[in-house]
């Protein structure tokens, strides 16, 4: 009767353990990009094959980044929540003839000391004194965190498609954000998948290479571990710089159909940062800089050479 009685108990924790770590099937890279361009499914294969790979622990953490380039002036790429190093590839080729660029990608580490403090570990193991920095979404977010915590390291900054310091993301998602932590990896994967699909890729233009992109992030290229501590991170308060102040340009971009950042994020960022050059791009989404790379590219290129 015992026995019985604990195989009655146990199957069911074991059914539940099969469903909480239930490997989820992962495409691949080729299924994956099948839709997107030669041309670019190349350009992306050769810069992953050609360009090396660093890697620094900080605080225990394991940070990898890309160092291209070896211009006068630095140029540093920050990623937001389903992203890496590589999701600036397209303007690292352009750019660094012309500067040296450093682009990165977060390891499981929450809240913004600890993804600042990973990125100042990563400019001074590369002797940086001061870089140009680029952020979009969490990596706007944290780029406004370093010009408050470290406006020395800071020359010009870029806030793209990203919010200033606010309450409106941590009400809107306290639900989610309570659920998240005990959720199994493929059923968070999947929201992202479902994400991509219905809201990111037509925001872009049906733009195959974002969807392509984000989709392989929830295959594999990115875990729960990142994205949990990532979504802390933007819900982590501090309080917003004063630029001017400490004599840093600022640049905002923003899409005016950005399907994560709401109309009124938007305008609290402008507010925020009053005296900021603000380029309003139109049909573009939330990932303009792989779906329009050029014209990303442009506006980065002429803001750092009017600001100096």
């Amino acid at each position: 009767m015992k026995k019985v009685t604990l195989i009655i108990l146990v199957i069911p924790v074991l059914i539940i353990l099969v469903i909480y770590f239930f490997p989820f099937p992962q495409a691949s890279f080729a299924e994956l990009f099948r839709r997107v361009d030669e041309e670019t499914v190349q350009s992306l294969e050769t810069f992953r094959q050609e360009v090396p790979v660093k890697q620094l622990d900080v605080d225990g953490r394991s940070w990898k980044y890309v160092v291209v380039g070896d211009g006068p002036e630095t140029i540093l790429f920050l990623h937001g929540m389903t992203g890496a190093y590589d999701i600036w590839w397209q303007q690292i080729n352009a750019l660094s003839p012309d500067y040296r660029v450093i682009a990165l990608t977060y390891p499981p580490a929450a809240g913004l000391e600890a993804l600042a403090g990973g990125v100042i570990a990563i400019l001074d193991a590369e002797q940086v004194d001061e870089a140009n920095v680029v952020g979009s979404s969490l990596g706007g977010y944290l780029t406004q965190y370093l010009v408050a915590n470290y406006p020395a390291r800071v020359k010009q900054a870029v806030f793209a498609n990203t919010f200033p310091p606010n309450d409106i993301i941590a009400e809107k998602n306290k639900v989610n954000g309570m659920l998240l932590p005990f959720l199994p990896e493929w059923v968070v994967m999947g929201i992202l998948k479902k994400n991509t699909e219905e809201s990111l890729y037509p925001a872009a233009g049906n733009s195959e290479l974002v969807r392509a992109y984000m989709l392989e992030q929830a295959n594999g290229r990115m875990n729960k571990a990142q994205f949990l501590t990532r979504f802390q991170s933007v819900i982590d308060p501090f309080t917003p710089p004063d630029p001017v102040q400490a004599g840093i340009p600022v640049m905002i971009i923003e899409a005016d159909n950005d399907p994560l950042v709401e109309p009124a994020l938007r305008e609290m960022l402008k507010e925020t940062y009053p005296t900021a050059v603000v380029q309003t791009l139109h049909n573009v989404g939330h990932f303009s800089y792989l779906n329009e790379p050029q014209m990303y590219t442009d506006l980065l290129r002429e803001f750092f050479t009017e600001s100096e």
